[in-house]
């Protein structure tokens, strides 16, 4: 967006030194009309400049909004996270693999990441599952969204 209004800023400078040059030189109605086409079409131009540089200045702060908002969401997930993770009693490794598995990594990812067996990734994961009440990844999963998500009142 920034290309096009860098291109509309150069056209509507040309056509407005070129409108300029015209009527300081003007032999004829025809060049005069001609010269005010241009000059209006060069104060179009500076309007799209104008309106592009505010079109642009919103979208970047839209943006910067909007990732300071995903920062918090973020956060506050971590945050909600790891309460969750304390109330069931994880150490730092079952936690740390238990972050892995939310994420939706297999017992494979999570050993490499780790640097660790696939059997102790396993019985890490099966002591996470005892800990927090279920019996799968999914289930892991479901039991943290449970929580995070808004309750809807029974009708």
């Amino acid at each position: 967006m920034a290309a096009v209004v860098a291109l509309q800023a150069a056209a509507a400078i040309y056509f407005f030194v070129d409108g300029v040059n015209d009527v300081l030189h003007a032999g004829s109605d025809m060049t005069t009309l001609e010269a005010s086409l241009e000059a209006l079409v060069a104060l179009g131009l500076l309007a799209g400049v104008v309106l592009g540089v505010f079109a642009i200045r919103a979208a970047a702060r839209e943006a910067h909004e909007t990732e300071r908002a995903l920062d918090l969401a973020r956060g506050a997930l971590a945050e909600a996270i790891d309460l969750e993770f304390a109330r069931w009693g994880l150490t730092a490794s079952e936690a740390d693999v238990a972050l892995f598995a939310l994420k939706g990594c297999t017992v494979e990812q999570i050993a490499t990441m780790r640097a660790s067996a696939q059997g102790t990734v396993r019985a890490q994961l099966s002591q996470v599952y005892a800990k927090a009440g279920v019996n799968s990844q999914a289930a892991l999963m479901a039991t943290i969204m449970e929580d995070l998500l808004p309750r809807r009142d029974s009708q």
